[in-house]
């Protein structure tokens, strides 16, 4: 991988063996095992879920920072993503949340099938009357190249169970994350 690195630099028009770039190719290697680290990882394993004592009413995370790469460009998105469910009679650890949206977002990825893939895992695995998730992010292939919009954020939203069927439900959520 370090060779390859190594020949971009080339290609773009650089010295690789310059004293700045030297050791930018193994940066590079060590940079993405962190950035797509997503890969290696399963949520089923970290999720934990607790009896709900009867608390049948929303659980909202909001405002967690989103950093994830866009699989055409690979460039960076950065945002938030807001998490709701409501339980059904179990509750899961509410740092999981973030956690599983990490193990997404660290991964080449569509914003869309990301804010997707967070709804289904914690549909699927916690089955709670309902879910919502949404991500507002900034891409940096908008803003960096092709149209150069600076101040363009885009917003998807995955909604399941109640989320999608109730409408004071969402209207709740919607509230509960400022939008």
């Amino acid at each position: 991988m370090e060779k390859n690195i190594y020949e971009i630099i080339k290609y773009i028009g650089d010295n690789p063996d310059r004293e700045g770039l030297k050791e930018t190719p193994l940066r590079v290697v060590k940079s993405y095992a962190e950035l797509f680290s997503g890969y290696n990882k399963d949520p089923k394993e970290l999720f934990k879920v607790f009896d709900s004592a009867g608390y049948d009413q929303m659980v909202t995370v909001k405002n967690i920072e989103l950093y994830s790469t866009c699989e055409h460009h690979i460039l960076p998105f950065i945002g938030k993503c807001h998490i709701g469910y409501i339980p059904n009679k179990k509750v899961i650890g509410i740092s999981k949340l973030p956690r599983i949206m990490e193990i997404f977002a660290r991964r080449l990825q569509l914003q869309e099938r990301l804010t997707q893939q967070i709804a289904n895992c914690i549909d699927e695995l916690l089955q709670p009357g309902g879910v919502g998730v949404v991500i507002e992010a900034e891409h940096l292939c908008i803003r960096m190249r092709g149209v150069n919009k600076q101040n363009a954020t885009m917003v998807t939203t995955a909604l399941k169970g109640s989320f999608m069927d109730n409408d004071k439900t969402r209207l709740e959520f919607m509230e509960a994350i400022g939008r």
